[in-house]
């Protein structure tokens, strides 16, 4: 059970930012004992992986932050965060950590099951991210993006660390992903029905 929690919490962390889950969970393992990877994930501690990891995640933490790029940024990134939640998924399950010791052969009977559920959690945060930012950026005249981009970056690493530390707080992570996605839909639901009760004129 803990190793699901792990898988999903870092899958759901790479739903938001696609570096920070690969990034924390190599340095840990390259740099710590919090964290063994697997053998076959062991690539993820490799110097210069994590250098180019590093790089990513920087350009990413700007350009997620500049209003108008921000959306070209989560069109780019479709593709991007439901594959780094795949592999964060399927490497944590498989990870020793602090609060899993002996990681079970979890999915075994078929390899591609792991990466196919980190793919799904991670897409449905970033589809409720990419959703939620131009609601933002139009509420606030897009002083709220780096705002609420910051606000996100942060989620991913405290998902993150819970899901290598404490893996049962990603159940309380991911209920308060789901609220804020249902309060932002339910906000732009309310937006779309005042735009046609008041349509602009010319």
């Amino acid at each position: 059970m803990l190793e699901l929690l792990t898988g999903t919490g870092l899958a759901l962390a790479a739903g938001l930012n696609a570096w920070i889950p690969l990034v924390i969970l190599g340095a840990l393992d390259r740099f710590t004992g919090l964290v063994e990877l697997p053998p076959a994930w062991a690539w993820l501690a490799n110097e210069w992986v994590l250098l180019i990891l590093v790089v990513l995640l920087v350009v990413e933490f700007v350009a997620d932050k500049i209003p108008g790029l921000d959306s070209v940024n989560d069109l780019v990134q479709t593709v991007v965060r439901p594959t780094a939640g795949g592999l964060a998924f399927a490497s944590g399950i498989g990870s020793e950590t602090v609060a899993v010791t002996d990681p079970e052969a979890f999915f075994t009977s078929s390899q591609w099951v792991p990466l196919a559920v980190g793919v799904g959690l991670a897409l449905l945060v970033h589809l409720g991210k990419a959703a939620a930012r131009p609601v933002i950026n139009t509420a606030t005249a897009g002083v709220g993006a780096p705002v609420a981009s910051a606000v996100e970056d942060a989620g991913s690493f405290a998902l993150a660390f819970a899901a290598i530390l404490a893996p049962v707080l990603v159940v309380l992570g991911a209920v308060l992903l789901t609220i804020a996605v249902v309060l932002l839909v339910r906000r732009r639901r309310t937006q779309r029905g005042r735009s046609a009760e008041h349509p602009s004129t010319p």
